[in-house]
């Protein structure tokens, strides 16, 4: 009997623990944020013509077009995306997440969380890039770590996926560490550089100038035991439409690692909130 009663008081806590709001995970991705929209560079006024006369002609009309100039200039961007398509890994399980990143401006940090569910027990992951060093974590059931990848590799890869979003944040794009190349009508080439670290990719666009995917081959394809394999990446863009603020962005934002054998989809989501309040 008392054996049964442990046990039941261990599944009733389990219960408790995986339903209350608080996570470690969630606390520090909130703290980090918060921290980091502190000390910010502030920023006023409105993107112009004249603020991005130096920018390739490519990149101006796709700003002219997609409703940035006229619009408030921001510190940072905040994007959310519910019930996106998730995959742990080739012909592993796929799951449902939230996720919600945040980048800054005045340097290319980038903090994003992951929320979501594992056979019930809430997996939970944190996704980040602060002062030139890169990580990736998941937590089981909020205090059992899967994995908590760091190093190099990571950093560069984080790097990449910054660059890969720099187009939401308009004022990304005029700072100094990013340079750009017109190739032609519809490429632009982009290099990032930060903290002794560069890497390369190349943003595609349509005849509607909507960017419609960015390429690379800077990204390594890191494996939970920490094997890495330098994998052409993808991040596609699909299905714009104009926001309340004005700005058309798209609805469909997908990542994908185009393996010898056949493309893997990882990431497969849609943006359901661009720029609010990030949720307790």
């Amino acid at each position: 009997m008392t054996i049964l009663i442990i046990i039941a008081a261990i599944i009733l806590l389990s219960a408790i623990w995986f339903n209350i709001p608080y996570s470690p995970v969630k606390t520090q991705f909130r703290n980090d944020v918060e921290a980091r929209l502190q000390s910010v560079t502030a920023i006023t006024g409105t993107l112009d013509s004249a603020s991005i006369a130096s920018l390739p002609p490519l990149i101006q009309k796709y700003l002219e077009t997609n409703g940035y100039i006229g619009s408030e200039r921001r510190s940072h961007l905040i994007m959310e995306y519910k019930d996106v398509d998730f995959g742990m890994g080739v012909n592993k399980p796929r799951l449902k997440i939230d996720y919600t990143h945040v980048d800054f401006a005045d340097s290319p940090d980038r903090l994003a969380f992951i929320d979501s569910k594992m056979f019930g027990i809430p997996f939970q992951g944190y996704d980040y890039y602060m002062n030139g060093k890169g990580g990736m974590k998941g937590v089981l059931a909020k205090l059992v770590t899967l994995f908590d990848q760091t190093g190099p590799a990571m950093d560069k890869a984080c790097l990449i996926t910054y660059l890969a979003e720099a187009f939401f944040l308009p004022e990304a794009l005029l700072k100094d560490f990013i340079t750009f190349k017109q190739i032609d009508d519809h490429t632009v080439e982009a290099t990032i550089t930060n903290k002794g670290v560069t890497a390369t990719g190349i943003f595609h666009f349509n005849d509607a100038y909507e960017m419609t995917s960015f390429t690379t081959n800077d990204r390594g394809q890191i494996s939970p035991d920490g094997t890495i394999e330098y994998t052409p990446w993808e991040a596609q863009c699909e299905n714009y439409k104009t926001y309340s603020d004005g700005i058309k962005r798209p609805t469909v934002f997908r990542a994908v690692w185009k393996n010898k054998d056949a493309d893997f989809v990882y990431f497969d989501g849609k943006i359901s909130k661009v720029n609010g309040a990030i949720r307790p």
